[in-house]
């Protein structure tokens, strides 16, 4: 039992949240995965209601009791009881209850199911991850599903991934175990040949899983490290596995690798954020742009030239600048431009504006943001606000750049980007000897 389990002192609440909160991105999805080898995959959301009530659980008693001083130990052994509790209610253990006994007995924390063949995934976490992105679940809902099953991803922070409403996202992922119920799909993990239909789904799973690292979504920090290396981790893994070495794998590798080795430069000591212009580059870390450009160059390999290879080469031209003034714009500028023809989404446009501004100069680049197709889907997105409000600065508007400010604050629920943005703020509101000339 749980309460058996070796007890620490209690720690602080925040910090049990703050453990919690870690555990839920790295444990949900071990958790997830074998519960659902067990039971199969059409149990998928009785797997989730199961690590979801077993978290809740840490979360009732560990302030009282304290911490264990194994937590995954003992939140595997709680989901082993609640889900032979659940169980034990339903018909199908009556007809399984051996397997499943059996089944459940085997598991421990320490041990995910291996892959039993050369050509099969190692990581238990990244095979579960090629089982949720079939090709009978529709597309936009393989990566949502992988994001929420086993990136703990919550629907407000797929939603912001995507640019599009919860109500959405929940509406892909009710569609995705719709039809994995309706299709009787079975829970596989894919081998070989299998792997290519799926790669796609799992990179772009990936690159948002980055993402929400390289930039949170909410909380207090900008940056969530662990995820940026989990990220680059199990991307490391599919460029390294023959089936899925692929030029696009690489490519991602690369833009990961290069754009996380400026991470120690993004924030000063006090946890600001700090600009591209701002940034300590003695700081960048040569070792990751390193292994990005060895990545790049195997990316290389074939015909292929995906939006990943685009971004990596952008990211590649501001870590190989000596310093700011020294990058080659022009060269990011024309990358904008190729990856608008693949990726034609308002948010590349937002940042080939910001690269046409340091070419051709701000007023260009507002009035290409002004031509923008898809500029609704923009209304609740805070970075293009807080370029707006860049552009109308640099343009002494002064007024319009604090109502652009303002909405951007309004949007982010991130602390660090509302103190940035209140810092620029300040800078459209004239000083009181200003006001009174």
């Amino acid at each position: 039992m749980p309460d058996e389990v070796e007890i620490q002192s209690a720690p602080p609440n925040a910090d049990i949240s703050q453990l919690a909160d870690h555990l839920f991105r790295h444990e949900s999805a071990k958790l997830v995965s074998v519960l659902t080898r067990i039971f199969g995959i059409e149990r998928l959301d009785f797997a989730e209601d199961v690590v979801q009530e077993t978290l809740a659980k840490a979360l009732r008693t560990w302030p009282y009791y304290g911490v264990p001083a194994n937590p995954a130990a003992w939140l595997t052994q709680a989901a082993k009881n609640l889900a032979l509790d659940l169980i034990r209610r339903e018909k199908l253990f009556r007809d399984k209850e051996a397997q499943i006994i059996t089944s459940i007995e085997n598991w421990s924390s320490d041990s995910e199911m291996t892959a039993q063949f050369d050509n099969e995934l190692k990581d238990g976490r990244l095979r579960l991850m090629f089982a949720c992105c079939h090709p009978d679940i529709p597309v936009e809902s393989q990566t949502a599903l992988a994001l929420k099953t086993l990136c703990g991803f919550s629907p407000a922070e797929i939603a912001k991934a995507f640019l599009t409403t919860e109500a959405a996202v929940a509406k892909r992922l009710t569609r995705a175990k719709q039809r994995i119920k309706e299709l009787k799909i079975p829970f596989e993990i894919p081998a070989g040949e299998d792997l290519a239909p799926r790669l796609d789904a799992v990179l772009q799973t990936l690159y948002l899983l980055f993402n929400e690292g390289y930039k949170a979504s909410s909380g207090e920090s900008l940056i969530r490290q662990d995820l940026c290396d989990e990220a680059i981790r199990l991307v490391a893994l599919i460029a390294g596995h023959p089936a899925t070495s692929t030029p696009r794998a690489h490519a991602l590798g690369a833009l990961m690798l290069l754009n996380a080795a400026r991470l120690p430069a993004r924030v000063d000591d006090d946890g600001n954020i700090l600009r591209l212009q701002e940034q300590d580059r003695s700081k960048w870390r040569q070792d990751l742009i390193a292994r990005g450009i060895m990545h790049l160059g195997r990316s290389a390999g074939g015909e292929d030239l995906s939006e990943y290879h685009l971004q990596a080469g952008i990211a590649a031209c501001h870590c190989t600048a000596p310093d700011y003034d020294s990058t080659d714009w022009r060269r990011i500028l024309a990358l904008y431009d190729q990856l608008l023809e693949i990726d034609p989404s308002p948010v590349v446009a937002l940042n080939r504006a910001v690269a046409l501004a340091n070419v051709e100069g701000t007023r260009a680049a507002r009035e290409f943001l002004g031509t923008l197709q898809g500029r609704a889907a923009l209304d609740s997105y805070h970075l293009y606000f807080a370029v707006l409000g860049e552009f109308e600065l640099q343009l002494q508007n002064f007024e319009s750049a604090g109502k652009h400010f303002s909405r951007a604050m309004e949007l982010t629920e991130l602390e660090s980007e509302r103190a940035f943005l209140n810092r620029r703020l300040q800078l459209c509101r004239p000083s009181p000897s200003q006001a009174a000339a």
